[in-house]
């Protein structure tokens, strides 16, 4: 399977100078090419062919007045930004047919040199990782990396991002076997909230952090310093680093205890089974800030890519289903609640339940039924998987919604 691992370059003056030219040559390329791409839509003809494209806009546009400072940067560097046009004309045109799940993607769009990230991605022939540390990058130098860990095998492909504040990282893709972990027999349901993050279906909850919560009486202060800068001036770009550095902050501690809880979760459990939120729709209520903060979409794709990287299984329960109004002792349904209501006794048996720990319940039941009746169709006639799930190298958040059908990852458990 595909891992991505992610650090922190150090380039010098020269070095972010070379890959600020490079950021432009691929943005040039991207724009050209899908320039070309628009103005044969419009006027009837052809959808452009790659080839074609690479030699008038990438061959050719060389040897012009005009684009002779694309040979100041790696060859590689402007193949692999076609080549990323072509994977987003793909999927815009499998979204449209149907054969893409989940939201639709929309056309690819021009590329802006005020864009506040950029990037370029390499194969193995443009980069090479030295003996010293350092990250030999074609046409721009070795550059300076902090190691936080090694690179389990040889990495396939490098992307170098520099982020709104000015960071730069270096991402590769490695091929790796998966690390099965042994089999336990402990299984857990998932009920993800606000007052509490996450409530185990064994009684454990998880209190969320509230990471931009905390952090926003100083983003509300640099906020009002950087409305009160004059547009186009150095002090406004200033002050815009220091908010994207604030932000920075606050996705960095989000994303490490994201890591962390998740990690242990699957360590802890065979299977785990999460309601498959619509967090789409939640981000346009009143409660927008507060889910967002939360991070939901990024907790339950880590879960799901390191049950399928330590062998354990993740099924996602349908939204639908009605885990708050289910009594988890009796199976009777009781009807919706309001969210204030944090504690209801069942009419029929008389059970008294904490609202966020009985949902957690009915969704490990519910995700139990779903794996034994999909077993037959997981498991072959010597109990092995048939296949393991794909587990796309993204940094982001992983996967993607499911129309509102159950979907399952990783091996299932006993």
């Amino acid at each position: 399977m595909q891992l991505r691992y992610n650090y922190r370059a150090y380039p010098d003056a020269s070095q972010r100078r070379a890959l600020a030219q490079a950021f432009g040559c691929a943005r040039v390329v991207w724009n050209d090419c899908l320039r070309d791409r628009k103005e044969a839509h419009a006027a009837g003809g052809p959808y452009v062919k790659s080839a074609e494209l690479s030699r008038l806009r990438i061959t050719q546009a060389k040897r012009t007045q005009e684009r002779a400072w694309l040979a100041e940067v790696s060859a590689v560097v402007l193949q692999q930004s076609l080549r990323d046009l072509d994977a987003a004309y793909k999927n815009f045109f499998d979204s449209v047919k149907g054969k893409r799940q989940g939201r639709k993607v929309g056309p690819p769009r021009f590329k802006s040199k005020k864009d506040t990230r950029q990037s370029i991605r390499l194969n193995t022939n443009a980069f090479t990782l030295q003996e010293n540390g350092t990250v030999y990058v074609a046409k721009v130098g070795n550059l300076k990396v902090t190691w936080s860990r090694r690179l389990p095998a040889a990495p396939t492909s490098l992307t170098v991002t520099k982020d709104s504040c000015g960071r730069y990282f270096l991402s590769f893709v490695v091929e790796t076997e998966p690390d099965i972990l042994p089999q336990v027999e402990a299984e857990c349901g998932i009920d993800l909230g606000l007052c509490a993050f996450a409530v185990l279906s064994d009684g454990r909850k998880i209190d969320s952090p509230r990471f931009l919560r905390r952090a926003e009486k100083k983003l509300k202060r640099l906020g009002r310093e950087l409305s009160r800068k004059a547009k186009g001036s150095k002090n406004r770009a200033k002050a815009r680093i220091k908010v994207a550095r604030q932000h920075a902050r606050v996705a960095n501690r989000r994303r490490d205890w994201h890591h962390k809880a998740s990690t242990q979760i699957i360590r802890d459990n065979q299977a785990v089974y999460v309601e498959d939120l619509a967090v789409s729709g939640l981000g346009r209520t009143r409660l927008a800030k507060s889910v967002h903060d939360a991070g939901w979409s990024t907790f339950v794709g880590m879960l799901e890519y390191k049950a399928a990287l330590h062998g354990r299984t993740l099924t996602k329960v349908d939204r639908t289903f009605p885990s708050s109004q289910l009594c988890s002792a009796c199976g009777l349904r009781d009807g919706p609640k309001p969210l204030h209501v944090r504690e209801w006794t069942c009419s029929e048996c008389g059970t008294v339940h904490d609202r966020d720990h009985n949902a957690a319940r009915n969704v490990l039941f519910e995700g139990q039924r779903v794996v034994a009746t999909g077993r037959v169709e997981t498991l072959n006639a010597c109990g092995a998987p048939v296949r393991r799930a794909h587990m796309p190298a993204q940094r982001v958040e992983a996967g993607s919604p499911r129309k509102g059908q159950t979907t399952q990852a990783g091996i299932p458990g006993p």
